[in-house]
């Protein structure tokens, strides 16, 4: 996907082929709709790829968003028109139904629309016709008989969408789109400049490119194996020297027996990297061990992080991690034993016994952030966490919060604008600019904890998504617009907590998860609008992956990161389905390229 990510950055569409020896052949196809902007276009590429774990360990994707179309399959598709299997319509469900004028108008913008698409479109056009909307938009791999043939099903499948006030066919090679609404991005006006056959020969020229590619690829790769081969060693003979001298080592032995041999009641917590157990030291002590499960690179770099980044450091708001052993058949960290686990349980757990109150949700933002605020700049390393998530803050005796699971954490010298790294972290908390490009700064860990502090004060998950109002981060955009924020506050609450401060909390949060990294404040601005009251919160801007032209009707909010995405039944869609017994290898909920 690296390789279609940067022609996609290059030309707004594109196709690759992989074929390594023995594994799945696996062709891909990602194109955005013309009337996106080349910047929007990166935004809903960015977006689509962040829904590929879901539809593995299938080898057949695709991915429809309102902007923009990603597919992977293990044979060549690129010219397939449609496919009756996978090929589906969508159409709202709505207790209105339109006039039959209205009908006919919708009839006739979508046949125009089809016809105008095939005849110089480019394979691209949209039209308003009477107050009813149209889009449609073919692959550029096909040619222009094959655009002409599927908007031609696509027309006869939406059109069995009336009266419904909106329909979208999802086809193999072309997507059709009529509403009510406006729904037209303003990346470029009407129609499109390119030709289908133009298109067809930079498909061409790029498949030819892929293949030489592919063997210069291959020669790299054998000699970046063998670097990272020798680097993984030096950093294992490095951990082992360091910490079986030192006072972090423990035997393996006496952390097996302190969990029962690691006995299933014992377990509190499951991670990405491994199991967590409590356990019983000898001398009465009770620590939480976290039992590794990798044995790659991966393993080296997310223990060698744990140990060197959070050994010596000491914060009331960080785990604290007491030692560790590699001496046994598979690496354990030992952590203080935090009693009351994690924050995602008391937000989210429909079994939980307590419900928190105000005070101690905002105890928890100020706590966490003033962590982070220490990782930021309160050490010489400079540290960014990377993955700050509610599952990744603990909660003590007192119900304070400690950041967890430095694994994916990275320094970042005080000499550097930004680090550009593979992307490593959870979907739905990692800043945009991140996600596109890689670049890593302070500012990607002050879009997580925005994000944060609008589940904790919403009681909602960010990336579960409600058909009436999206996101957490689309639903209190729109109410802050609307100056309704105390709207969104977790219902469990009542109206047991201040108004003004919560809409306070809520301005902070959004502040935070702004789309641009340098309008967002630094943790420790952010711990200063916490702590005192009277310094003024700056008026937040769009956040990412949002139609801010949408936000102040009543329509629906459009979100290319999180657009009612469901497999196999939205219009913002994906389809996965299996064509060979040999699936591909399966991701973990966090994400690392």
């Amino acid at each position: 996907m690296e390789n279609l990510s940067q022609i996609v950055s290059n030309h707004n569409w594109g196709t690759h082929f992989v074929n390594i020896s023995g594994s799945v052949p696996i062709y891909g196809l990602a194109q955005c709709f013309k009337d996106l902007s080349h910047t929007d276009c990166l935004l809903c590429y960015a977006a689509s790829r962040t829904k590929l774990p879901r539809c593995l360990p299938s080898i057949s994707a695709r991915i429809y968003l309102d902007g923009c179309f990603l597919r992977y399959d293990n044979y060549s598709f690129y010219f397939e028109e449609t496919d009756p299997l996978r090929d589906s319509v969508t159409c709202t469900s709505s207790s209105e139904r339109l006039e039959v004028q209205r009908e006919k108008s919708i009839v006739k913008v979508i046949d125009v629309v089809a016809g105008d698409a095939v005849d110089g479109g480019g394979g691209f056009a949209k039209k308003e016709v009477e107050g009813v909307y149209a889009l449609a938009q073919c692959w550029n791999t096909l040619g222009i008989q094959g655009c002409r043939d599927c908007l031609k099903n696509a027309v006869k499948k939406v059109r069995g969408c009336l009266p419904n006030k909106e329909g979208r066919a999802l086809n193999a090679g072309c997507y059709l789109r009529y509403s009510t609404h406006n729904f037209f991005n303003e990346g470029v006006k009407d129609g499109g400049n390119e030709s289908l056959s133009k298109g067809a020969v930079i498909a061409a020229v790029l498949a030819t490119s892929a293949i030489i590619l592919l063997a210069l690829s291959a020669t790299f790769a054998v000699f970046k194996k063998l670097s990272n081969l020798k680097k993984e060693k030096n950093n294992l003979d490095q951990i082992s020297s360091s910490i079986t001298n030192s006072s972090l080592n423990y035997k393996y032995e006496i952390l097996e027996k302190a969990t029962d041999y690691f006995n299933s009641s014992r377990q509190i917590g499951q991670g990405g990297s491994g199991s967590v157990f409590k356990g019983i030291l000898p001398n009465g002590s009770v620590v939480a061990v976290k039992r590794l499960v990798f044995n790659n690179r991966q393993w080296v770099d997310e223990f060698f992080n744990e140990v060197n980044l959070i050994s010596g450091i000491e914060h009331n708001n960080l785990v604290k991690l007491l030692g560790c052993s590699i001496e046994g058949p598979e690496s354990l960290l030992v952590y203080e034993y935090l009693p009351n686990k994690s924050l995602d349980q008391f937000l989210f757990e429909n079994s939980r016994t307590q419900i928190l109150n105000w005070k101690q949700r905002l105890n928890i933002i100020r706590g966490t952030a003033e962590g982070l605020a220490y990782l930021h700049q309160g050490t010489k390393k400079r540290i960014i966490h990377r993955d700050i998530k509610s599952s990744n803050v603990l909660l003590d005796d007192n119900l304070s919060p400690k950041i967890a699971d430095f694994g994916l954490a990275r320094c970042f010298a005080a000499d550097k604008t930004h680090l550009s790294t593979g992307i490593a972290g959870t979907l739905g908390y990692m800043a945009p600019e991140y996600l596109i490009r890689g670049q890593l700064t302070d500012k990607a860990d002050v879009y997580s904890f925005g994000v944060l502090v609008l589940e904790i004060v919403t009681g909602r998950r960010n990336n579960v998504i409600r058909e009436d109002s999206g996101s957490v981060l689309q639903t209190v955009w729109k109410l802050y617009r609307s100056n309704t924020l105390v709207e969104s506050v977790d219902s469990s609450l009542g109206d047991d907590f201040p108004e003004a401060e919560a809409s306070r909390v809520f301005r902070i949060g959004l502040l935070c998860t702004q789309a641009s990294a340098s309008l967002r404040p630094s943790m420790d601005q952010v711990v200063q609008m916490l702590r005192n009251s009277d310094l003024d919160v700056p008026t937040p801007n769009q956040p990412p992956f949002l139609n801010t032209a949408m936000v102040d009707s009543d329509s629906s909010i459009r979100s290319y990161s999180t657009n009612r995405f469901r497999c196999s039944h939205s219009y913002s869609e994906s389809t996965c389905s299996r064509n060979s017994d040999e699936p591909l290898k399966s991701e973990e909920p966090t994400v690392q390229t």
